[in-house]
């Protein structure tokens, strides 16, 4: 599916080429987003009067490349803290921001900005919200680095590389391995839930289904069906997420490397779709084990105790009445 999304992310020239390099992005397109003005010129945008941003609209294979993996290269080539001001440039046109047509984009851009703030003490810079104009640019403007190599760039020139070699996050255990349809699967997932599963997205913390969820039940692999955990070891860490002391049994969740946002961290994915799940810390409690096992409540679909037997979960009972003996 073709999709758009437009960045702003101080001058275009620079978001212009680097987007372009991205296998599966269809198209870039230098503009003026937002302009309280009727099709600017670039000369009255620079004088601040229009309220325009110097934005790049991003064409892209959904299939290819995610809405999760453009955002993740967006961040890292841009100053998150600084206002209306990237590299030498400064004004409000060089403010950065993340403008969308389609309202499903939304709670993913939202996860992404909770993802990106969680990393400093200071507010982020980025606005984000529903597109309200886009007016392509002066065609000089179009593809300027290609036509002028050595022209001026506020981007890293090491993230052009990273671009060119760009690959998509996706589970190494494929969906349709227990014969999952991708096309299926993502017309059932809410947007939010394809690119947490699919793409390694985090959602939002404290405003998400199952963070405060406590009833006695199970907890399975949103994509599959897959039992993974059980209420008897969900407890309030106080993370914005369902945190769990362990899983039902080791075999059904894989741990893989995760250096993404500059950190390192140990991702969890169901065994049996390869579903990004969350990640595990050792921060847990230390009388079960000392493990938190932090879950999007995006991955999973809960099923309450009086419901199981009904939709086939009955011999899991006695894990949710009587907590799981300690190994």
């Amino acid at each position: 599916m073709i999709k758009t999304i437009y960045l702003a992310g101080g001058c275009f020239w620079g978001t212009t080429h680097l987007f372009s390099l991205v296998s599966g992005v269809i198209a870039t397109i230098a503009g003026y987003a937002n302009s309280i003005v009727p099709d600017p010129s670039y000369k009255l945008v620079c004088t601040g009067l229009t309220e325009a941003a110097e934005t790049v609209k991003v064409e892209y294979d959904d299939t290819k490349v995610s809405l999760t993996d453009l955002l993740s290269l967006y961040f890292r080539s841009i100053d998150p803290l600084s206002l209306n001001r990237q590299g030498g440039d400064v004004g409000t046109q060089y403010r950065t921001g993340i403008y969308y047509t389609d309202k499903a984009d939304a709670p993913v851009i939202e996860a992404m900005l909770a993802t990106l703030q969680r990393r400093y003490k200071e507010p982020i810079a980025i606005e984000y919200g529903p597109l309200k104009n886009f007016y392509p640019a002066e065609e000089y403007h179009q593809d300027y680095l290609v036509k002028n190599p050595n022209g001026y760039c506020h981007v890293d020139p090491a993230l052009f590389k990273e671009a060119r070699e760009m690959k998509p996050h996706v589970a190494d255990t494929p969906v349709n391995e227990k014969k999952i349809d991708k096309e299926e699967l993502r017309r059932r997932l809410t947007p939010l839930q394809w690119e947490v599963t699919q793409n390694g997205a985090t959602e939002r913390p404290y405003i998400n289904e199952y963070d405060e969820e406590f009833r006695p039940g199970i907890y399975v692999d949103i994509t599959d069906g897959t039992p993974l955990f059980v209420s008897s070891r969900k407890y309030n860490s106080g993370c914005g997420w369902p945190a769990f002391t362990r899983p039902i049994d080791d075999s059904l969740i894989t741990e893989h490397r995760d250096t993404s946002f500059g950190r390192i961290r140990t991702e969890v994915r169901s065994a049996s779709s390869g579903a990004h799940l969350g990640h595990v810390f050792p921060d847990g409690p230390q009388e079960d084990g000392g493990l938190r096992y932090c879950i999007n409540s995006a991955s999973l679909r809960f099923i309450p105790l009086e419901k199981m037997e009904e939709e086939g979960y009955g011999k899991y009972i006695p894990l949710v009445e009587v907590p799981q003996s300690k190994p």
